[in-house]
């Protein structure tokens, strides 16, 4: 089988179980189809890597473009029950862009016995739109979502509507929902692995940061670790000193870290397409600042507490509350809110969303942002971020903490609980700097010079 992931192979168990989970939620007589991703286009002749549709991912493994999955649980024949359609190979694709999947490679991933090529989906789908009467097609409801783009979901929605108006058209994502949000063993598995991975690139920064250095240079050391465990960015990653810490999607990643400062990393690996998610705010000289470690110490207590508070039945919006209050009295002892302020502040508009402006975390899995229904309660198997922070512009600096929390009935489970955290732990860690991985690579921050050999 040709080098096709850069994962290690994941059993197709669980694929094989994921379908049945959704075959289970159909209507009878009904239809599933669900489209891999597009490649898309940047400037001249160029694109972008392809970025695998995590439904499609979820039901089958595969990563392939023009992939097609075909789901009708009572078709008469049983062959046409589960169906994949691959872009068939040629000479010329082999020369320009490698190997892809065989029908048998793809049912090695998926579990999925009959493989078609892509040419035969027109003539299946007929036989199969003759038989069923709802047909369940895919598109992106999140919540968050910015839609300013076709995707080839909508494009085979709008098509397959006008050539078959008479059927009954369901939404698959409602189902999906319900489905991704709560985690298997299997794939906690994976997020446990992309966890693991992150630390080990966070541990690899705490060795290497230090005044002079780059906020690229940061991220080019997390680059290092992620992609040699076979990983890659969950997201783009966030690398912010000083008063960048206050900024709360910086990307720029551009400034040189000072002595005095602190560096916010939100950063993490993601593999075999499940994420992870990170925060650590660090000393860039080693050592927090009084103030800093205030600040610091405040919203790790917060976070400790909200950790705790991830448990089953409760609701997201409660828990975002929880949180406010708890900053809100962690800001009344910092001197950054009066009572007064308190007393007087609108329920709605809270004044600690001055310092904490933003959601407490979400859901995640397959997407950073993951489906799931942040209305419903919590429920045994999510898998959610646990994220305060308070950013205090004129004082030069933010302070976000962030560890992954699976949710179970005995409790919440922290998935990073490995990682240092306590500001001892993080000084501690910086003191074993490796200057094998800085000291002679980067100019002095007084002469700007690199020190001589």
């Amino acid at each position: 089988m040709p080098d096709i992931m850069r994962h290690a192979p994941i059993p197709p168990e669980l694929f094989v179980e994921n379908r049945r989970r959704l075959a289970a939620l159909l209507e009878p007589h009904s239809l599933a189809v669900v489209n891999a991703n597009d490649v898309l286009p940047t400037n001249a002749d160029g694109t972008l890597p392809l970025q695998p549709n995590s439904d499609l991912f979820y039901l089958t493994g595969i990563e392939q473009e023009e992939t097609v999955l075909v789901l009708a649980p009572d078709a008469f024949e049983e062959r046409h029950r589960e169906m994949l359609f691959l872009r068939q190979p040629d000479d010329r694709l082999r020369t320009w862009e490698g190997d892809k999947l065989t029908p048998a490679e793809a049912t090695r991933i998926s579990g999925v016995k009959q493989v078609r090529w892509l040419s035969e989906l027109p003539t299946e789908l007929h036989r199969l739109m003759c038989e069923v009467e709802h047909v369940y097609l895919n598109s992106n409801e999140h919540p968050r979502a910015v839609i300013e783009v076709e995707s080839r979901d909508a494009r085979f929605v709008r098509e397959l509507q006008r050539r078959y108006p008479l059927h009954d058209y369901r939404r698959l994502a409602r189902l999906m929902h319900r489905l991704r949000v709560v985690k298997s063993a299997a794939e906690l598995a994976l997020i446990r692995q992309a966890c693991a991975l992150t630390a080990r690139g966070f541990e690899r920064v705490l060795r290497f940061v230090r005044p002079g250095v780059n906020e690229c240079e940061v991220e080019a050391e997390l680059a290092h670790e992620f992609l040699r465990g076979r990983g890659r960015f969950a997201y783009p990653p966030i690398i912010a000193s000083g008063a960048n810490s206050c900024v709360l999607h910086y990307n720029r990643n551009d400034r040189t870290c000072r002595r005095g400062e602190v560096l916010l990393l939100d950063a993490a690996a993601s593999y075999a397409n499940y994420n992870a998610d990170l925060t650590r705010t660090i000393p860039v000289g080693g050592r927090f600042t009084r103030r800093q470690r205030q600040v610091y110490d405040a919203v790790l207590r917060t976070l400790r507490a909200m950790i705790r508070a991830a448990v089953p039945g409760k609701l997201h919006r409660d828990w975002q509350r929880e949180a406010e209050e708890l900053l809100t009295g962690e800001c009344l002892r910092l001197g950054l809110l009066t009572p007064r302020e308190v007393r007087r502040q609108d329920p709605d508009r809270p004044a600690v969303k001055k310092y904490f402006m933003h959601g407490l975390g979400h859901v995640i899995g397959l997407d950073v942002h993951d489906l799931g229904y942040l209305s419903e309660p919590f429920a045994p198997g999510w898998v959610l971020t646990v994220e305060p922070g308070l950013y205090l512009p004129r004082e030069g600096f933010g302070v976000r903490l962030e560890n992954v929390v699976w949710i179970t009935a005995d409790g919440p489970v922290d998935l990073m609980a490995g990682v240092p955290l306590e500001a001892e732990e993080i000084e501690a860690a910086m003191r074993r700097r490796d200057p094998g991985l800085a000291e002679e690579k980067h100019p002095s921050p007084r002469t700007g010079r690199r020190p001589l050999r």
